[in-house]
């Protein structure tokens, strides 16, 4: 399994503005500016998280985009599902019952097992945790 460019990028932006949050509506392209990713790329993926009501919208001059809600509820879990689709490894583990070889396969319990901890791990993990850490290492570092 390989997370795409679209995934990782979603991530960050929702990340920006969850650090960003208390600044109101961030317009893309200052995300884009502080993340180093294409506006054009990341208009590509506002429709997706626009769609599932991640974000809210607003237009006009002071316009752009906010988290719908607090960045503690969106597990990374959640945003790579809309943006890759499946987190699977293999086809098998989320269809077992398309396969003609699932019932005897001993490989099914490997890829089912993996596909379990990739999912617990990634619901695990929210935007905020990902910010209060981001945060906690930069405190972390000083220079004399």
């Amino acid at each position: 399994m390989k997370i795409s460019t679209k995934g990782r990028y979603a991530l960050r932006m929702l990340l920006d503005l969850a650090e960003h949050q208390s600044e109101g509506y961030i317009a893309l392209k200052d995300i884009a500016e502080r993340q180093g990713i294409s506006k054009k790329y990341l208009e590509q993926i506002v429709p997706i998280l626009n769609k599932s009501d991640v974000l809210k919208t607003n237009r006009g001059y002071q316009g752009g985009y906010m988290l719908a809600k607090d960045p503690s509820q969106y597990t990374v879990v959640d945003i790579l599902r809309l943006t890759e689709g499946s987190l699977a490894p293999v086809f098998c583990t989320e269809c077992p019952g398309d396969c003609k070889r699932s019932a005897d396969c001993p490989t099914l319990p490997v890829w089912q097992g993996l596909y379990r901890v990739i999912n617990e791990y990634l619901d695990g993990i929210t935007l905020q945790d990902i910010s209060d850490s981001h945060r906690a290492r930069g405190a972390d570092s000083y220079m004399i």
